[in-house]
């Protein structure tokens, strides 16, 4: 049944890759252009998509060269308002955020004041080993790939049918906070911290053997750009990202922003065929009293921004550090940034290997390409910042939906769709032997 579904999807697509030519309307005096037919039969699949998706509003933009060719919201980002997604809606971003977090740490690298390969406890007021590894040094690298042999194996629930980590939520408060990053991240590695745990770290492959993907790496990075900047960690970015790449509609704390213009997380709730908000599910058998994710972690997740404004800085990063004029980044930079790190290994659990805070992600259902970018999942969260580095095409989009609660080849759909909008000759992406499998 599922490879039928696939099969009836990607024939949708296909057919829609080609022009409508010699559309015939009787007793009109103006036909529509085949470019107002294609841009009502790519709406109409993104609405399709959306839906099987169950994503309650999707925001979305593709890029080529230096410009934004194209920009749209779909679907209400506030149910019960009513409120229409726009491409200036704003929405948590989850794991995009280490994107972020590593160009303002590889920011300080580029002036000298560290060395990639250098033990992080030259900087840090206290010892961070692996205790399986006390005589192996953890490295700003190590960090950054996520091969630290730091692990994010401390489950808190199984409410929403995947454990998440106490490092990762947290429900009430706005960053900075007095405690995190430190001394959080003491009290929570160090073997004498009072809330020490032995699942933070691994114990079968030493520091800079593996890459592990684990959110606390950049609770530490963050750390790190405090101590070598002397800027709190979200000053440090909107001073030297943010605001120089005018995205005025981003920030890690939500009281900074129009909460107006910011999209309720939903879950689609299979049972009872709802959607319900984030501040109505139960996680550990306490209620949420947030309808808005706010997160401890909040370098490794909790950015805030819109597809418009993330635009800027996926411009910046494929344009050899520029947007608009202004240099965020030099070349060697990103090109240290944008290459895979030793130890070089595939994680099949996320399809990627990694960078420097980027992912290269090869697409496990038809596309027949690695993308380098970055993913970000959580309750009520789906987003993309995806680039094809041997074409010209971007693409960013954000939905406040669950895509794990939908159907999944249809969250692939709108990403294909997206790229094919950008201008990516999807035909020949597709591998048809993966359809289905």
């Amino acid at each position: 049944m599922k490879k039928i579904l696939s099969i009836i999807i990607i024939c949708i697509l296909i057919s829609c890759c080609f022009s409508v030519q010699g559309v015939f309307f009787k007793n009109s005096s103006e036909k529509p252009t085949t470019k107002c037919l294609s841009d009502f039969f790519f709406d109409l699949k993104m609405e399709l998509f959306m839906r099987l998706s169950k994503f309650p509003s999707l925001s979305a933009c593709t890029i080529e060269g230096d410009d934004v060719t194209w920009s749209k919201g779909y679907g209400f980002y506030d149910l019960e308002n009513k409120k229409l997604a726009t491409e200036n809606t704003i929405y948590n971003i989850a794991q995009i955020t280490k994107t972020v977090t590593g160009t303002a740490l590889m920011q300080l690298w580029e002036q000298g004041l560290f060395d990639l390969d250098e033990d992080v406890n030259n900087y840090l007021p206290f010892s961070l080993r692996n205790p399986h590894y006390p005589d192996e040094p953890i490295s700003f690298r190590m960090l950054l790939s996520h091969s630290s042999s730091l692990k994010d194996d401390i489950p808190i629930n199984e409410v929403f049918g995947r454990s998440r980590a106490y490092d990762w939520v947290n429900f009430s408060g706005n960053p900075p906070f007095s405690f995190f990053p430190y001394p959080w991240i003491e009290e929570h590695l160090t073997f004498t911290g009072e809330s020490y745990n032995p699942a933070h770290w691994d114990n079968i492959q030493k520091p800079g053997e593996y890459s592990w993907y684990a959110h606390i790496n950049y609770a530490i990075i963050a750390y790190l750009i405090e101590l070598i900047s002397g800027e709190i960690f979200v000053d440090y970015c909107n001073n030297h990202i943010f605001q120089p790449l005018k995205m005025y509609n981003t920030s890690f704390n939500l009281s900074e922003l129009n909460i107006d213009n910011v999209a309720i997380p939903y879950y689609y709730h299979k049972e009872v065929g709802e959607y319900l908000q984030i501040n109505e599910l139960s996680v550990d058998g306490n209620i949420h009293p947030e309808k808005y994710w706010k997160i401890l972690n909040y370098p490794a997740g909790g950015l805030y921004s819109t597809v418009m404004d993330l635009s800027h800085f996926l411009i910046a990063h494929v344009n050899d550090g520029v947007w608009n004029g202004i240099r965020i980044l030099e070349k060697k930079t990103i090109d240290e940034m944008h290459k895979i790190q030793p130890p070089g290994n595939f994680n099949p659990m996320i399809q990627a290997y990694y960078g420097l805070s980027w992912l290269f992600k090869e697409d496990p259902l038809i596309f027949n390409v690695t993308l380098m970018g970055h993913y970000g999942l959580s309750v009520g969260v789906t987003g993309i910042m995806y680039h094809i580095p041997t074409d010209d095409v971007r693409v960013i989009f954000f939905a406040n939906g669950d895509g794990f609660t939908g159907n999944t080849m249809a969250v692939n759909m709108i990403e294909i769709n997206l790229f094919r909008k950008g201008g990516l000759n999807l035909l020949s992406y597709i591998d048809l032997s993966k359809i289905g499998s």
